[in-house]
């Protein structure tokens, strides 16, 4: 989760989020409630907040999206609606009733985590621009969207299935664990139903393979309880699941929650798409496609700026590949050279999508941070330098293969800082580490 989030709550009264906020405070995203649209602005001017939720039976509820997105000024600010009859324009997330905290504490992560991705997005398209290159806006897919269903046949889960197709959906029904992974493993889909058991089991098994695998990882999740009874929401959400439906739920009330959560899946794939596009722009480095120097240096100028200007935070590390006795041996062989291409694509890989990794010089990565504090950043990039370490490269005929060990520097943008200020920091912090 973000460091601190804070979320901003436009209600009239405390009737129906009292106990959602309550609930989202315990888990670490302050709240903090605003009666009028005018102290709603003047909140997000005075604070930095990371979401916004309407009530809608505000009576400023239809102008309150727009007005807040503005008041964000370069934030992209993700806004959730609660409550029914709300019209979907300008929002992100539409709840007809109080959900879960836990449950609303994982999507508010998600629209976070897009939003910063989509303002990546933006700089990444002006800088390239600026290099003669261009990034395409990504438009979601617009074929039906595929939904999985799996669980036994039931009346009712056939209906909901019957449902999401006249809705336009695709649907694919799974009747057991096995073959719902056959068919995750086989092509993509936009979501996934699972029918709740009398002790959840099958649906507990395939959620858990789900968020094992990083493929699967970011398809969303419904359970659909089977009957009535005590359960424990929180553990349920916890375990991945994006919607948890109650047996008295009638089918076309699920349905429209599954559509909202593919059709927000779609449009996230394609964000993360239109940025991984970047590699293919013919300016990056050609023999890992990360960032060139260059490249790197206007580009995190203009993402400094926006760290101050959308107050994020932002760290710059600074990978160095280090000296032992087995990488002299490489070097002389050119199998160190040869291996650098493997090892900055599978930095590009170890890294978000809306972070930006560079190739500085042979052996020297950078990557910039955003919306990272300097803790947090170095723990990422100590986790890449671990994974890259745990990696053999051939040595040539008759050697044993070689590992490839890091140092990291890590700086975290300071207030009036520049770019080159603090990529020379995460330098000069690279040193101290050898020093020490």
């Amino acid at each position: 989760m973000l460091s601190d989030p804070r979320v901003l709550v436009v209600a009239r009264t405390d009737d129906r989020i009292e106990a959602l906020c309550r609930g989202l405070d315990g888990l670490g995203w302050r709240t903090m409630t605003a009666r009028t649209g005018g102290a709603a602005v003047a909140a997000l001017g005075d604070f930095k907040l990371e979401a916004a939720i309407i009530d809608v039976d505000h009576p400023e509820a239809a102008a309150l999206p727009e007005a807040l997105r503005l008041a964000a000024g370069a934030r992209r600010l993700p806004v959730v609606a609660i409550g029914s009859g709300v019209a979907e324009d300008g929002i992100d997330l539409a709840m007809a009733e109080a959900p879960h905290p836990t449950q609303l504490g994982l999507r508010l992560e998600q629209l976070v985590r897009a939003a910063i991705t989509e303002e990546e997005f933006r700089l990444r398209r002006q800088t390239l621009a600026l290099h003669g290159a261009t990034l395409d806006a990504g438009e979601p897919d617009a074929s039906p969207v595929r939904i999985l269903i799996a669980g036994a046949p039931d009346h009712r889960f056939i209906g909901l299935s019957n449902t999401l197709t006249q809705a336009g959906a695709e649907i694919v029904a799974a009747p057991t664990p096995y073959t719902a992974f056959d068919y995750l493993h086989e092509s993509p889909f936009d979501a996934a139903v699972l029918w709740g058991a009398p002790d959840h089991a099958p649906a507990l098994s395939i959620a858990s393979g789900m968020k094992r695998n990083t493929r699967l990882y970011h398809i969303p999740l419904a359970l659909y309880l089977r009957s009535e009874g005590e359960i424990n929401l929180g553990e349920l959400y916890n375990r991945g699941f994006s919607e948890v439906a109650a047996a008295s739920t009638p089918e076309p009330d699920i349905a429209a929650r599954v559509l909202a959560l593919a059709h927000t899946h779609r449009r996230h794939l394609a964000i993360r798409k239109a940025l991984e596009g970047a590699r293919g722009s013919g300016v990056m480095d050609p023999t890992t496609g990360l960032f060139t120097p260059t490249v790197f240096a206007s580009h995190l100028g203009r993402v400094a700026e926006a760290a101050m200007a959308r107050r994020r935070p932002l760290s710059i590390c600074v990978l160095k590949v280090s000296e032992t006795e087995t990488l002299g041996h490489a070097r002389r062989g050119n199998w160190l050279d040869r291996a650098m291409p493997q090892i900055g694509a599978m930095v590009s890989r170890l890294v978000r999508v809306e972070d930006t990794a560079a190739r500085l010089a042979p052996e020297v990565f950078a990557l910039a941070l955003p919306a990272t504090p300097g803790p947090a950043a170095r723990l990422a990039a100590e986790r890449i330098a671990a994974v890259i370490g745990c990696t053999a490269f051939d040595a040539g005929p008759d050697r044993s293969p070689f590992v490839v060990e890091f140092r990291v520097g890590v700086a975290e943008l300071m207030p009036g800082e520049s770019a080159a200020a603090v990529l020379e920091r995460a330098s000069a912090d690279l040193h101290a580490a050898r020093a020490a």
